[in-house]
């Protein structure tokens, strides 16, 4: 009985007890084991992120520094130390846009020309900085004088020197890239170039910024390991070998979690640590998934643009090379180069995040447009896309409907903003699509479709090689005579008064004789170097010239044409004031010739521009009025002294309709107390009509041809002595 009793007992109580303490046992020691070993694969796959992380710092300063000093302007104002224009390019904004923390701007012979230091940078002194960045400096001067281009590539545009150094008594990334040019226009002597210095610092606020974007806990920099052995750290060593300090942050834990949820549940019975270790073993599981979602979704941003969400350079570059070796011989393969037209002008006027919403939602169009390609964002107002598998007509069609679909207005925070593009097709098939060239030719094609005027699309064709190598060519030339001054010169074509023969003005016209083409008209060279970004230098010249002519003629005023760029510029009024005080010139015997469409829809700069230059007593015309878009009803809002009625309407004045309208246009501008000159008149029967009409004054073949500056004087001497006679 005893024995039973016994049996019993050990049959309802020992063996259960036992079996499920040993249960709970093994249970109890696979989950400390499995939350241990998922600690540590949880910790080791921060660590290799952050190395990841610290491991681009470096380059990303570095490539940030060639979004300004690849540059013709840098290169420029560096070397006439413009310092506005430096800090506002290559300090105050590369602080903004991509949070360095200073930057200093060197000579060629070492010296610090322009130097920043933001209000993050705290008590750092230019000693600190001089210190930490002139073995840098002097090791980029060696290898610039000694030619050396390692590194460089499609997306590493220059060489430059960095490393992870001592600011004072803080740790930073020290980058210093060259000045150069990104057309290769501006021709530097090796080694002569200006530096560029950019300073980001890596304790205080940098290790929590980067806790809070990539979610680790606590993380700090601290010059020493930290005490604390649950704390995981990476060091920073720079490149002679010293460990600079740790990045420590406390790991994620996700199995010490689970075990710590799942311990009361062990207690309770065997079914429950069962029950428990399923569930145990499923949030371990979904712990799992979620590291390594987290890390597909590093890797996709590291292949994806930011703001757009398209492909970027890289990943569009490795993505076409791969899809076009697995395209099949009779296949059609197009790449399309887009790119925004106005863009700039709107970044500048409206800011940054306008045009950042103005890109991505550009972007959206395409997308919508193109909803199977692959397409990517290469680089500011720039993208690429890639068409497989349509035909010619259709990628054609694509083209034009890419045009249409951007240039309708975008709404921007209750604002609408027109802008444009231009795109280049490139079109080849089977194994004759080959990604590097497709790239060249598309973008050959691009630079053709804006020559054309832009907002247009071009499919690149043989000819355009040979014709982007003439242009090219004209363009160095152009820049060449500018630069000796003696190729460019200016001509005059007088104004008459249309009831007497006597001449009323004169225009002043820029010709171009170039010494192998001859006369280059200027319906080619004036279109070119506003592209190019030359036409102050000729609006200058003209200017200057003119002021000076009508100087020694007191009695006759002289007309000039600006262009939209020209009226843009913020410092067009002052040039032009200080030029005709050089010379003592009353601003009324000035008359600024502009074209219709820039009087109609002329931007705030502009429409500032004019009003404070007629303020000032500079008159204004409208140049070839009536070949515009404009109404009768919109240009009698337009603040202008004079209508130049254009030549196309002149040559059939005898016919009926051109009469009439002729008519009009005099009509509104004396109603409007404007004065009017008629172009291209080139018979008697002509001036007779616009006498008739009530015109004031006429231009044209009839009364002269564009003239020398010595011509015109001895014209307006004569004239003078014939009326005193």
């Amino acid at each position: 009985m005893r024995m039973f009793k016994q049996s019993q007992w050990f049959l309802k109580w020992v063996l259960p007890a036992s079996v499920s303490a040993l249960v709970g046992a093994i249970l109890l020691g696979t989950l400390y084991w499995a939350a241990a070993r998922t600690d540590e694969v949880a910790a080791e796959r921060q660590k290799d992120l952050v190395a990841l992380i610290v491991s681009k710092i470096q380059s990303s300063v570095a490539h940030d520094q060639e979004s300004a000093t690849v540059w013709d302007d840098a290169v420029t104002k560096a070397k006439e130390r413009d310092h506005d224009w430096l800090d506002v390019n290559l300090g105050q904004w590369m602080n903004t846009y991509f949070g360095h923390d200073a930057a200093v701007v060197l000579s060629a012979d070492g010296l610090p020309i322009y130097r920043f230091i933001a209000k993050s940078a705290g008590s750092a002194s230019p000693e600190e900085l001089h210190l930490a960045y002139s073995p840098l400096a002097k090791r980029l001067r060696e290898r610039l004088v000694a030619g050396d281009q390692e590194g460089m590539s499609d997306r590493v545009l220059s060489i430059g020197e960095s490393d992870l150094t001592y600011v004072g008594e803080r740790p930073a990334v020290v980058s210093v890239k060259p000045i150069t040019s990104d057309t290769g226009e501006i021709e530097q002597q090796a080694g002569e170039e200006s530096l560029h210095v950019a300073v980001r610092f890596l304790d205080r606020d940098f290790p929590t910024e980067l806790g809070n974007e990539y979610q680790f806990a606590e993380m700090q920099f601290t010059t020493t390991m930290p005490p604390d052995k649950r704390h995981s750290q990476i060091a920073l060593t720079s490149k002679s070998g010293l460990v600079m300090g740790y990045f420590n942050w406390h790991p994620f834990e996700p199995g010490t979690s689970v075990l710590h949820a799942t311990l009361p549940v062990v207690g309770l019975s065997v079914l429950g640590i069962f029950i428990a270790a399923s569930l145990a073993g499923r949030a371990i599981w979904r712990r799992s998934v979620k590291l390594n979602s987290n890390r597909q979704e590093l890797q996709h941003l590291a292949l994806r643009d930011p703001l757009t969400g398209l492909a970027n350079r890289a990943h569009f570059k490795s993505e076409l090379a791969a899809r076009l070796q697995q395209v099949l011989p009779h296949d059609c393969c197009s790449v399309l180069y887009i790119d925004l037209d106005r863009f700039k002008a709107v970044n500048d006027t409206y800011g940054h995040p306008t045009g950042d919403r103005l890109l991505s939602l550009a972007a959206e169009r395409m997308r919508e447009i193109l909803p199977d390609a692959l397409i990517g964002r290469i680089g500011g107002d720039e993208f690429t896309a890639l068409l497989e598998r349509i035909e010619a007509d259709e990628v054609v069609t694509i083209a034009q409907r890419i045009v249409v679909c951007l240039r309708e207005p975008f709404e921007i925070g209750g604002i609408y903003v027109s802008i444009g593009a231009s795109v280049g097709v490139a079109i080849a098939t089977g194994t004759n699509a080959n990604a590097d060239e497709l790239t060249r030719q598309a973008d050959i094609a691009l630079y053709h479709a804006k020559a054309a005027g832009r907002n247009a699309y071009a499919v690149f064709g043989d000819h355009m090689d040979e014709l982007l190598r003439t242009r090219r060519k004209l363009e160095r030339d152009l820049r060449a005579a500018l630069a000796a001054g003696t190729q460019i010169e200016v001509v005059y074509q007088p104004v008459y008064f249309a009831d007497s023969s006597g001449p009323c003005s004169v225009e002043a016209l820029a010709r171009w004789k170039h010494p192998e083409l001859g006369p280059v008209g200027p319906d080619v060279f004036i279109p070119l170097a506003e592209e190019i970004g030359v036409i102050h230098k000729i609006g200058s010249f003209v200017l200057e010239d003119a002021c000076s002519l009508i100087a020694e003629l007191p009695s006759i005023s002289v007309a000039v044409n600006a262009s939209a760029a020209e009226l843009a510029s913020p410092g067009y009024p002052l040039r032009v004031l200080s030029t005709l005080a050089k010379w003592a010139v009353e601003p009324a015997r000035l008359e600024i010739e502009i074209t219709e469409s820039l009087a109609i829809s002329a931007e705030e700069e502009t429409e500032r521009n004019i009003l404070m230059l007629r303020t000032a007593g500079v008159r204004f015309a409208i140049d070839d009025f009536g070949t515009g878009y404009s109404s009768f009803s919109r240009v009698q809002n337009v603040t202008v002294d004079r209508l130049k009625i254009d030549k196309s309407f002149i040559g059939r004045i005898r016919e009926g309709q051109n009469s009439a309208v002729v008519e009009a246009i005099i009509n509104m501008a004396r109603a409007q107390g404007l004065q009017t000159t008629a172009e291209g008149v080139e018979t008697n029967e002509q001036r007779d009509a616009l006498k008739s009409l009530g015109c004031d004054n006429i231009q044209g073949f009839l009364m002269s041809r564009p003239i020398a500056r010595g011509e015109v004087m001895a014209l307006l001497h004569a004239g003078h002595k014939s009326e005193n006679a």
